[in-house]
């Protein structure tokens, strides 16, 4: 059962990736003082906290009922992924008015999908089986999860020294490397969901 834990932990650890949610989160709040940065840090992580808890208790439910395979929303995610890291990339560089709902970023994309990942998403699911796993093992796996956002939280609030350092030149360069890591991730994610990086390695030589 400790070994599951510990697989369980690297696993949520990869597919959450605090320290790119922290280089995403350092480039997206530069042009925020200190006291927003906080609270949209802690919204984003509140935030991916409730999707991922969401994800566990009803999420297989939900798309089994819907007839929809976990592997759509690996498809879905790296498209929408990809459109972002190409805003990111070609985009003026302004930040998104906070004072339209639409355009807060602790939503998009910084709970989903920097950090409740369609990775995120798909691990936490699996890993608390219903079919397979008893409730309180889940209950270990969401706590492991939670464990893991709250060192993301650490390494958001510690942002501001990182700002400090780079300073807004740095962020908006911050930025486009940032969106075209996305953009690559997002390729990733599609063609790990669709099979063609196996196929390719089974066609080249």
């Amino acid at each position: 059962m400790f070994e599951k834990f510990t697989q369980d932990a690297l696993i949520i650890w990869a597919t959450i990736d605090p320290i790119g949610t922290l280089a995403l989160f350092a480039a997206l709040t530069a042009h925020l003082p200190t006291a927003e940065r906080r609270r949209t840090a802690i919204k984003a992580i509140v935030y991916a906290a409730l999707v991922l808890l969401g994800a566990i208790v009803i999420g297989q439910l939900l798309l089994n009922a819907m007839g929809i395979r976990l592997i759509s929303f690996q498809l879905g995610g790296g498209i929408i992924l990809f459109l972002f890291g190409l805003q990111m990339i070609f985009g003026s560089g302004a930040p998104p008015s906070r004072n339209d709902p639409e355009h807060d970023i602790a939503v998009f994309p910084l709970a989903i999908p920097a950090t409740a990942t369609p990775g995120a998403i798909l691990a936490v699911i699996l890993l608390t089986d219903n079919h397979v796993h008893s409730i309180a093992v889940q209950a270990v796996t969401a706590l492991i999860m939670l464990a893991v956002l709250a060192i993301t939280l650490l390494l958001l609030l510690l942002a501001g020294r990182i700002i400090k350092i780079i300073g807004l030149g740095g962020a908006s360069i911050l930025t486009r490397v940032m969106g075209m890591i996305l953009a690559s991730l997002s390729v990733e994610l599609v063609m790990n969901a669709l099979g063609i990086e196996k196929w390719l390695q089974t066609a080249v030589p």
